[in-house]
């Protein structure tokens, strides 16, 4: 792939990331990050330059996808905007002029049954979380007893799974590792015998920590994409379990950090400060980077017998 094919759909990327234009000041220094970082390793191609022209509207749409000439490349860009779109939950009404602009701008016959998996994984992450009958039934000031080993082998198995899933070919499989952060951390949540929480509040802590949800996807596609880990595997993204790279150890350390930091959080009666829960954060994600070799071999088998046609179910279904 030329640099000028890469461009063209990080370019497409940035646009359906702003394409709601109601990114907070967070986000945006988010995205900001994630494009220095991505830029630091790109070759030919600079990142942040490319963002101020998506941000001061000095590139076009049409402009963004002149570059894709082949029907793989404009069926990739089309799924990654829809993935970039839904990430942090289901599309406004902006998001969706933007789709169907950037569709008719593509031109062409586009596969489209994709979208379906996307959307309901979008609804996944947007539903609230809904309590268990034993949390609920639990009276108030009782005290809670944590299966400290049970919850540490949940936290490990999601951080499995989710890296797991960065190894499958559909593009959209990796949007489920981000509904399965916030079941997981809604999880944690309840095993201290919190139940008054749903799904909104569990992505306020989860970008608190500083993970931001659009973010978080838009970094994973850029670092397959600087890192040249795009394969041209009909449905999207290849991503052989074979070729480890960073996008895979990130969801596992991401997500191992962010149920740790949940067991502190709630654990401490919710008392950390924003710049406490970030540098926590920050902590357990660095030892969390340590444990990606030992946890390699489990995730590759978890990749090796993952149905991707059954993650939805997967993400709705409760985590052992």
């Amino acid at each position: 792939m030329t640099a000028e094919e890469q461009r063209a759909l990080l370019a497409v990327a940035l646009l359906a990331a702003f394409a709601d234009g109601d990114k907070s000041d967070a986000e945006r220094e988010e995205i900001k990050r994630i494009v220095t970082t991505l830029g630091a390793k790109a070759t030919g191609l600079n990142v942040p330059s490319l963002m101020q022209d998506v941000l001061l509207k000095r590139l076009g749409m049409a402009e963004a996808v002149g570059a894709l000439q082949s029907r793989d490349q404009r069926q990739l860009a089309y799924e990654l905007a829809v993935c970039v779109c839904d990430a942090d939950g289901v599309q406004t009404p902006a998001e969706r002029q933007f789709l169907a602009s950037l569709k008719a701008t593509l031109g062409g016959t586009l596969d489209t049954g994709f979208e379906a998996q996307a959307d309901g994984l979008a609804r996944e992450t947007d539903a609230p979380a809904v309590s268990t009958p034993a949390a609920a039934a639990m009276p108030a000031g009782a005290t809670v007893v944590i299966d400290r080993a049970a919850l540490d082998k949940r936290i490990f198995n999601s951080a499995i799974l989710c890296g797991a899933l960065e190894l499958l070919p559909q593009s959209w499989a990796s949007m489920a590792i981000i509904p399965l952060q916030v079941k997981l951390v809604h999880g944690v949540a309840q095993a201290h015998g919190i139940t008054s929480i749903d799904a909104s509040m569990v992505k306020e802590f989860i970008a608190t920590a500083g993970v931001g949800l659009t973010g978080q996807y838009l970094e994973q596609f850029g670092r397959k994409l600087v890192g040249g880990l795009l394969g041209k595997v009909m449905g999207g993204m290849g991503r052989g379990v074979g070729s480890v790279g960073t996008g895979m150890a990130m969801s596992f350390a991401t997500t191992y950090a962010l149920g740790q930091l949940a067991v502190r959080y709630y654990g401490g009666g919710r008392q950390m400060s924003t710049d406490l829960l970030k540098q926590t954060y920050q902590d357990l994600l660095a030892g969390a980077r340590q444990m990606e070799q030992q946890a390699l071999p489990q995730i590759q088998q978890q990749a090796r017998t993952l149905d991707a046609g059954k993650v939805l179910e997967l993400v709705r279904k409760p985590l052992a």
